[in-house]
C-alpha cells in the first residue's frame, strides 16, 4: 500500500450550482473523521459499499442532511477507507462542507491525487490511470470506447506480452553468456530474427495506430477553403444542418473563421468555414481574414478545398492547388446542378456535390471518416490516443531495431541485451513498472480535482 495515506478531501463533481454535489475522501480515518459531524448513525460499525442519510452539523448548527457512501480499505477505488458525501448542490454548502473537514485534520487533494492513490496501491497499471482522464474528457463514442477498453486493461495486456517476450529474448541471451565457454547456444540466430520481427510488427501497428488514436481523442479538424462565393458557408450549413455561416451571393462574406461540430462513426469532426482565398483582398479586414484562413490551413486534419463549377475552370482549380501545396486535401466540386456536362467530365476526379440541395453530402461524409480511419491495425485492438505512450512506444522501437541490425551484424550477446532492456525500459515507463516521482506528478496534474 502507499505509505502516505493522509486523509485528503475534494469536490468531485462540477463547480457550480447544481441539485446535488459529492464531497470525496480518501485516507486512514476518514469513515471516523466523517462519523464525528455525522448525525444519523455510527458509520464505524457500518459494511462497506453501504449508504446512510443523515446530518452533517457543525457543533450545533446543521450543513446539510446528506447520504453517506462508505468503503472500507481495500475495497475502494484508491483501495484506501473511503467516504462519498452527497449532499445538496449550493457552493455555500459545499463550501461550509470541506471547510469543516478541513478543520478536523483532512488535507485538500492534489489534482489527481485519488487517481494516483489508487496507482501506487495497486488498483490498476499507469497506462489503465491515465485512461481514466481519458475516459473523463471523452466527447465521441469512440473516445469512450477506446479509453473504457484501456481501463479495463486491453492496452496493458499488450504491453505486458511485448515485455515478457522481450524478457525471455534478453534471458536467452544472457544464458549463452552463462555458458559462453561450453559454446552452448540456446536459440539460433533465425530464430532470434524471427522472434524480434514479431515483436517489430506488434510495436509498429500500435505506433501506426496512434494516427487514428489522436483523431479519436482530438477530433478531426476539416477546414473549408477556395475562392470566394464557392459555396463555402452553403456546405458549413449542410453538414451541420443549420444556418450557422451567413450565406450572400456578395463575395468576401465571411470575414473570419466559423466552426461546427459533427459526430461521424463515433469520431468528432470540427469543420470551419474560412475567408474565401484571392489575391487582391476587397480591404484589410478581409485580408485579416484570409491571413487566419492560411493559419488554420496549418492545423488542418483534412482540407477541403472546394471549387464552384458553375463558374471556374480545371485550370483556376489546378492554379489554386499548386498555391496550396502539399496539404492532406479533398477536392470537392460544388454546384453541380449548374455545371455544363464538359465541365463535370474535366472534374470527374473531384467529389462533385450540390451543397444548396444537399445532393452528394452523404458521400462526402463517408470520404471524410474512410480518411481519418483509413490507417488500418491489422486487427489490433488496442488504439493508441496518448501522445506519452506514443513517444514510449517509439523509443521502444528503436532500441529493437537496434537489436535486429546487432543481430544481422553479429554482435556480442552483451551488447544485444543492452538494447532490449532499453526496449523493456520504455515500455515499462507506460505501464509504471518503471517511473519517476517526477512523471508521475506530470501525468496527474492534469487530472481534474476530485479524480
Amino acid at each position: 500500500m502507499y505509505p502516505n495515506q493522509d486523509p485528503i478531501v475534494a469536490l468531485a463533481t462540477p463547480q457550480g450550482v447544481s441539485a446535488i454535489a459529492v464531497v470525496r475522501l480518501s485516507g486512514k480515518g476518514v469513515i471516523h473523521i466523517v462519523n464525528q459531524l455525522f448525525y444519523g448513525s455510527d458509520l464505524t460499525k457500518k459494511a462497506s459499499h453501504t449508504v446512510h442519510f443523515g446530518i452533517l452539523k457543525k457543533g450545533d448548527t446543521q450543513i446539510d442532511e446528506v447520504l453517506v457512501s462508505i468503503f472500507i480499505a481495500p475495497h475502494s477505488f484508491t483501495r484506501e477507507e473511503a467516504v462519498e458525501i452527497s449532499c445538496h448542490g449550493a457552493p455555500f454548502i459545499v463550501t461550509q462542507l470541506i471547510e469543516l473537514l478541513v478543520d478536523q485534520g483532512v488535507r485538500i487533494a492534489e489534482p489527481g491525487e485519488f487517481t494516483k492513490r489508487a496507482f501506487l496501491n495497486g488498483r490498476f497499471d499507469l497506462a489503465q490511470a491515465e485512461a481514466v482522464a481519458d475516459l473523463i474528457a471523452a466527447d465521441s463514442m469512440l473516445a469512450h470506447q477506446t479509453a473504457l477498453h484501456q481501463i479495463r486493461g486491453g492496452f496493458s495486456v499488450t504491453l505486458q506480452a511485448l515485455r515478457k517476450d522481450l524478457r525471455h529474448f534478453a534471458a536467452m541471451l544472457a544464458l549463452e553468456l552463462d555458458f559462453s565457454e561450453e559454446d552452448v547456444t540456446f536459440l539460433e540466430r533465425k530464430e532470434l530474427q524471427t522472434l524480434a520481427d514479431q515483436l517489430m510488427q506488434t510495436l509498429t501497428r500500435l505506433i501506426d495506430s496512434f494516427q487514428l488514436g489522436n483523431v479519436i481523442k482530438q477530433g478531426a479538424s476539416v477546414v473549408i477553403v477556395g475562392r470566394p462565393n464557392v459555396g463555402k458557408s452553403t456546405l458549413l450549413n449542410a453538414l451541420l444542418q443549420e444556418e450557422r455561416a451567413i450565406v450572400s451571393p456578395i463575395a468576401g462574406t465571411t470575414r473570419d473563421t466559423i466552426e461546427g461540430t459533427l459526430h461521424l462513426g463515433g469520431i468528432r469532426f470540427r469543420f470551419v468555414d474560412t475567408a474565401g482565398l484571392r489575391e487582391k483582398p476587397s480591404d484589410a479586414i478581409e485580408a485579416i481574414g484570409i491571413e487566419r484562413t492560411k493559419a488554420q490551413l496549418n492545423k488542418a486534419c483534412i482540407v477541403l478545398y472546394l471549387v464552384d463549377l458553375s463558374h471556374m475552370t480545371f485550370q483556376q482549380a489546378e492554379a489554386d492547388l499548386v498555391a496550396l501545396g502539399d496539404l492532406p486535401l479533398l477536392r470537392i466540386g460544388n454546384k453541380m446542378d449548374l455545371a455544363p456536362p464538359a465541365v463535370l467530365e474535366d472534374f470527374k476526379d473531384y467529389l462533385c456535390m450540390a451543397a444548396q440541395t444537399g445532393k452528394g453530402l452523404n458521400e462526402l461524409k463517408a470520404q471524410l471518416l474512410q480518411l481519418v480511419t483509413q490507417k488500418p491495425t491489422d486487427g489490433l485492438a488496442t488504439i493508441v490516443i496518448n501522445a506519452r505512450h506514443y513517444d514510449r512506444l517509439q523509443k521502444s522501437r528503436a532500441a529493437l531495431e537496434a537489436v535486429m541490425a546487432g543481430l544481422a551484424q553479429q554482435r556480442s550477446n552483451e551488447l544485444l541485451v543492452v538494447d532490449i532492456n532499453r526496449a523493456l525500459y520504455a515500455l515499462g515507463e507506460i505501464t509504471g513498472d518503471i517511473t519517476t516521482e517526477e512523471i508521475l506528478g506530470e501525468i496527474f496534474s492534469k487530472f481534474c480535482i476530485g479524480k
